[in-house]
């Protein structure tokens, strides 16, 4: 089979998964009845089952996963917001989750390692430093921990956040390189599975070691072999494998934000591309310097104030208003 008809395929299927099997309507009607059970729980102020609040966190992200899907991949809408909203519940599930490790260790997470570092990198992107500033000390405060399982063997989320670390000048456990194998070190020394964490990023070293440079050749065929990579493997949607999941398999965010932050550090990028990856409608949002943020989701806002109110050791009560 030709590469072009393999992706193709693969595309189609992707797009599908949307149109066809995970239909909207009924991630709309699946979100509108959790509504009668937010609210009692927090009429009642009922904190014996508020753990509930957030396993609810995670089906009003998979709303708007659906609802990002719907404008972008079948409207062909360049629209960020469903997107955004994503991020923010990612956000809100991980802060909540801190005020249930001690009370259900055992409980299971409604988030992974891909998620944190992805909604850290989209805050990033957005320009929501407040936000972005408590998702990054989330990370270093929770590693080994029961809410933070970092044993993840997508390359490119490793790629993103080490890309992240020398963007903005931070460091994980006092360093910005082969961060991969010093968690894998940390976590190994207590006794924490760590067989999934990569031992090499791939593709994606010789773009860490050269991602600022000044030549828009050599970052083009850096590029290229990114954008090579994730289409390979995103031909196999579908599959248990990087780039094969029904998310992310066709948002080249690492590319994405790879370009993005070359852009404000006003070094050159190329801006088209030929290839089928970099010319889906995901890759061809637009983002601003300064992304708005979306209005707050009636749910994780009255979640988020039930838990202000119950819990004085949640971590916004620390920061004030968040996402405004």
């Amino acid at each position: 089979m030709s590469y072009r008809k393999k992706i193709d395929i693969s595309y189609k299927r992707y797009k599908s998964n949307f149109e066809k099997k995970i239909r909207f309507e009924e991630i709309e009607e699946e979100y509108n009845e959790i509504k009668d059970e937010i609210f009692g729980i927090i009429n009642s102020n009922n904190l014996n089952e508020d753990h509930i609040l957030l396993i609810d966190l995670d089906t009003i992200y998979q709303y708007y996963i659906s609802k990002w899907k719907k404008n972008v991949l079948i409207e062909n809408k360049k629209e960020t917001i469903e997107l955004k909203k994503m991020q923010v519940a990612v956000f809100y599930t991980c802060i909540v989750q801190d005020l249930y490790k001690t009370r259900y260790p055992n409980m299971r997470l409604q988030y992974n390692f891909r998620d944190i570092v992805l909604a850290l990198v989209h805050f990033n992107l957005f320009g929501w430093t407040k936000e972005e500033d408590i998702l990054f000390k989330f990370i270093t405060e929770n590693i080994g921990s029961n809410i933070l399982d970092m044993n993840d063997y997508n390359t490119h989320v490793w790629f993103l956040l080490e890309l992240y670390l020398r963007y903005t000048n931070k460091t994980i456990l006092g360093t910005n390189k082969n961060v991969n194998l010093m968690i894998k070190k940390e976590l190994s020394a207590k006794d924490l599975n760590t067989n999934f964490i990569p031992d090499t990023l791939n593709v994606y070293e010789n773009t860490l070691n050269s991602w600022e440079t000044k030549d828009l050749k050599e970052i083009t065929e850096l590029m290229k072999q990114m954008i090579e990579y994730h289409t390979i493997k995103a031909e196999n949607i579908g599959d248990l494998d990087e780039f094969t999941n029904y998310i992310y398999g066709f948002y080249p965010i690492e590319i994405l934000y790879l370009i993005q932050i070359r852009k404000k550090l006003g070094l050159s990028v190329s801006e088209e591309f030929d290839d089928f990856l970099m010319n889906t409608p995901e890759a061809k949002m637009e983002f601003k310097e300064k992304e708005p943020y979306p209005e707050m989701d009636e749910l994780v806002e009255e979640i988020d104030k039930f838990y202000r109110r119950n819990y004085p050791e949640y971590i916004p009560n620390k920061h004030g208003e968040l996402f405004k």
